[in-house]
């Protein structure tokens, strides 16, 4: 039997080059950029442009509601935006706050309200924001020209009062006079319409005991409030006894001034001791308590027959007058 011949393609003459091969061109490996639909460029700047929206207003509230820290130049914040509560500060306690804020630099923000325009109302933190400055003016460290702080946006100036006596309240405590003087401000300021209001939203938390012994010391702030050098250390006990007394006899007030401006106390223990004798009707070397006679004027009797007068209206054109009634008189009343 015949072999069959394999049949098989004649080669190729005259120099052509065989068809290329329809596999990829590249190597193993290399990978082949194929561009994105359209659409789907669309959705991935869409999300990316949600995104940062989302993170803006994130941001936003976070601020608004005062969940943020943010730094402030030390110029920009106005720390008489309220009426202080505290009157006086330790020296010993700022030296050891300014010396934890050159050590560890601010570790606690202050709060502020946004009074817009770059501008800042100081809440609370005083203490804070005072020792800062005081760095800032000492060293000239351009570390301490900042301070750390959360905005608030209280609605009202209730509310950023009733946040300044609450900090105080539970970082350093408050004296019985310091709470009735910030009370009787903010009834002044128009922030309450009336004491027992103002006694009620700032100290919620007292008894009512408690609030009205705050309300009792509201007579001895309006009294005595320019006259009193140490007023924050005027105890309980003593202070609600002033209290009634002022309000028992009404010259009482402008005796303790007038002793007071004559004889300034060097301490908080002179100044009671001053406040006593007067309540107790004498003055604190034994003699009588000065008698009110006129505006400016009042008048000590000893009992060995000193007249002595004192008071703002004691003055050259007194003297003289006094001097020339006494002339005309012959030393007796006419």
């Amino acid at each position: 039997m015949a072999k069959r011949k394999r049949l098989s393609p004649e080669p190729m003459t005259g120099g052509a080059e065989p068809a290329p091969e329809t596999k990829t061109a590249f190597p193993m490996g290399v990978a082949v950029h194929r561009p994105r639909p359209p659409i789907a460029g669309v959705a991935g700047d869409s999300a990316s442009a949600a995104a940062a929206e989302e993170l803006a207003e994130t941001l936003r509230r976070a601020r608004e509601e005062g969940r943020m820290v943010i730094e402030l130049p030390l110029a920009a914040v106005e720390a008489d935006y309220l009426v202080r509560d505290r009157i006086a500060v330790d020296p010993e306690e700022m030296a050891a706050l300014a010396g934890s804020l050159r050590l560890r630099g601010q570790q606690t923000p202050i709060e502020v309200a946004d009074l817009g325009g770059g501008r800042y109302g100081l809440i609370s933190g005083w203490r804070r924001l005072s020792a800062l400055k005081a760095l800032a003016a000492e060293t000239g460290e351009a570390r301490f020209d900042t301070v750390l702080a959360l905005v608030r946006r209280p609605g009202e100036a209730a509310e950023a009062y009733l946040a300044m006596v609450e900090e105080n309240e539970i970082r350093v405590g408050l004296s019985y006079y310091e709470r009735a003087r910030i009370a009787g401000r903010t009834v002044a300021q128009g922030v309450y319409p009336d004491p027992g209001t103002a006694l009620r939203a700032l100290f919620h938390s007292a008894s009512r005991a408690k609030r009205s012994k705050i309300g009792s010391f509201l007579a001895v702030v309006e009294a005595l409030d320019a006259s009193l050098r140490f007023p924050e250390e005027l105890g309980e006990r003593l202070g609600l006894a002033l209290a009634k007394a002022l309000e028992a006899d009404p010259t009482l007030g402008p005796r303790i001034a007038a002793a007071l401006a004559a004889d300034p106390p060097a301490n908080a223990e002179a100044e009671k001791a001053a406040l006593a004798a007067v309540m107790g009707g004498r003055a604190r070397d034994g003699a009588p308590a000065p008698e009110r006679i006129t505006e400016g004027v009042e008048l000590t009797t000893r009992p060995d027959g000193t007249l002595t007068l004192r008071g703002a209206g004691v003055d050259a054109t007194l003297r003289a007058a006094l001097v020339d009634w006494l002339r005309t008189r012959g030393g007796r009343p006419g």
